[in-house]
């Protein structure tokens, strides 16, 4: 009998092997000769669908404030039309259980929201744009 230890998909198992019939062989086995086998000719995959056009964003005037990453909009901090300055709260994003405030990149007036609270967003989505 031999003890073997076996990992299969990351899991260890100890095993007993029982060797049955004697002794090992004392000769080779014959090779053994490939026998051809018929393989079906590739079959062309279907087209694949046309991609569905990305969501119009609302017209917004002015710079975008893109995201800087995937994530979930917790709140807006700021109403449409509000004045900020440079380096305001605009809204918040909810990242790996992180928030992430989003501040204005420049001064001006919030023309508009792209997202509201719930969204998903990808990195460099815009988010709102200023005027």
């Amino acid at each position: 009998m031999k003890q073997l230890r076996i990992t299969v998909a990351g899991q260890t198992f100890d095993v007993t092997v029982e060797t049955v019939g004697g002794s090992a062989p004392t000769a080779a086995p014959a090779p053994v000769a490939p026998v051809p086998v018929a393989v079906p000719a590739p079959v062309a995959a279907p087209a694949p669908a046309a991609a569905p056009a990305p969501a119009a964003a609302p017209a917004g005037s002015g710079t975008p404030i893109p995201s800087p990453l995937a994530g979930k909009v917790v709140s807006l901090d700021v109403q449409p039309g509000a004045v900020v300055k440079e380096g305001d709260q605009v809204l918040t994003l909810e990242a790996m259980k992180m928030n992430t405030v989003i501040y204005a990149p420049k001064a001006g007036t919030v023309s508009s929201f792209c997202v509201a609270p719930g969204d998903t967003v990808t990195e460099g989505q815009a988010l709102a744009y200023l005027g």
